[in-house]
């Protein structure tokens, strides 16, 4: 069995949707204009991106959770964004085929925040 490490995304309407036509296994490519691809690594960030950011600009966020191979992921180093519990990844968007590759088990949504 493969040791995993838990990451989390914020995603719109329009990504969640193309995770979906990937069979929630993979992460759709990044557009010209996103050279990186930021998973990041606990709950509360992706919350905090999702409700404060992606609400007011999209109208809907969304949290998903996802398993990745740990032994693939000590290749990129931990950024820190901001404050303490802003750490995410740093995966450059011509590397994202392959970090689809090492997810294991399906993305799963676990929030969904909504402009009232």
């Amino acid at each position: 069995m493969v040791a995993t490490t838990l990451l989390y995304r914020p995603v719109n309407q329009q990504e969640l949707d193309l995770i979906a036509a990937l069979a929630w296994k993979a992460f759709p490519p990044r557009l010209p204009e996103q050279p990186i691809f930021y998973p990041v690594l606990n709950e509360e960030y992706a919350t905090q991106i999702s409700r404060d950011w992606n609400v007011p600009y999209y109208g809907v966020g969304y949290v998903v959770r996802f398993a990745v191979d740990a032994e693939y992921l000590k290749q990129f180093p931990v950024q820190n964004v901001g404050d303490q519990q802003h750490d995410e990844l740093w995966v450059p968007a011509e590397e994202l085929a392959v970090f689809n590759q090492h997810i294991e088990g399906p993305i799963e949504v676990i929030a969904e925040f909504r402009r009232s």
